[in-house]
């Protein structure tokens, strides 16, 4: 176990090499990380590598990653602002022209078919909105729909409330208020 700067501790646990089942394979195990975050936010961190020098069980690729907290005040001021400012926003991946994954698309079109003016936000431009955004819905995927400022679903939801007849209802809502 180590701590490393803002995380309070990272595990990384490896099979034993001794183990029969070690020796029943044809490629190394894999290892399993578990990272322990602090309640106070995180700030930027540089990327570092983790990797196994200790022992003969040596991994083909050393784990990378970055630690950040992306949604910081300054970029939840902005999201609270676009989401607000327009009555339908679809963060996705791609342009409602040129949608650049199946869930994108399918939730653009289902609102096309609704003749709902919305506004459409590339999240594949800027990996910090990616992330930011994930924090401030809570929701760790997308494309995201929020609907008169506040966070409506992903992909699933929203093509369950088009076949409810639920997603018409609150789009018929928001565009009379």
């Amino acid at each position: 176990m180590w701590s490393v700067g803002a995380l309070d501790s990272i595990t990384i646990t490896t099979p034993s090499p001794s183990s029969n089942r070690f020796r029943a394979l044809a490629k190394p195990p894999t290892c399993s990380l578990h990272v322990h975050y602090p309640s106070r936010p995180l700030r930027a961190l540089p990327t570092f590598t983790l990797s196994n020098q200790s022992s003969s069980f040596r991994p083909k690729r050393a784990l990378s990653f970055r630690c950040s907290a992306a949604l910081t005040p300054e970029l939840k001021s902005t999201l609270d602002k676009v989401v607000t400012s327009h009555k339908v926003v679809l963060f996705m991946k791609g342009t409602k022209d040129f949608p650049q994954c199946g869930f994108s698309n399918t939730v653009v079109q289902i609102l096309r078919s609704l003749n709902v003016p919305f506004e459409t936000i590339n999240i594949l431009e800027n990996e910090f909105l990616r992330q930011g955004l994930k924090e401030y819905s809570s929701w760790p995927t997308f494309p995201q729909l929020y609907v008169e400022g506040e966070f409506f679903g992903g992909c699933d939801i929203t093509v369950d409330a088009y076949k409810s007849g639920e997603l018409q209802e609150v789009l018929e809502k928001a565009m009379c208020s």
